[in-house]
């Protein structure tokens, strides 16, 4: 039973590991992987909303998918603030050094 569960968790390991390496492109440019994260947020947001408004017409029954959709786009705004807020930290430490 050991051997199974070890054989989950090394498949397991492997598909996390190739997952991540297909989603790492060396080509991009940081500016490049900034829009496409903020556009995806941008989309979980524009979701959110118009699942909200469609909830509040009665025209979607399952409340369960509307408030996945609010929390995704929720998490993807702090997660964008925060993004933000580490950025601008660096901005000004970089100002401060003396050269």
């Amino acid at each position: 039973m050991d051997n199974s569960i070890s054989s989950i968790n090394l498949v397991k390991g492997q598909f996390i590991t190739e997952k991540r390496q297909n989603k790492i492109d060396s080509s991009k440019q940081f500016s490049d992987v900034l829009k496409e994260a903020l556009n995806g947020v941008t989309e979980d947001i524009k979701i959110a909303q118009e699942l909200s408004d469609k909830i509040a017409t009665g025209d979607v029954k399952d409340l369960h998918q509307v408030m996945i959709a609010m929390e995704k786009a929720n998490l993807g705004l702090q997660l964008t603030v925060q993004v933000r807020n580490k950025v601008v930290e660096a901005y000004q430490e970089v100002m401060r050094m003396q050269v």
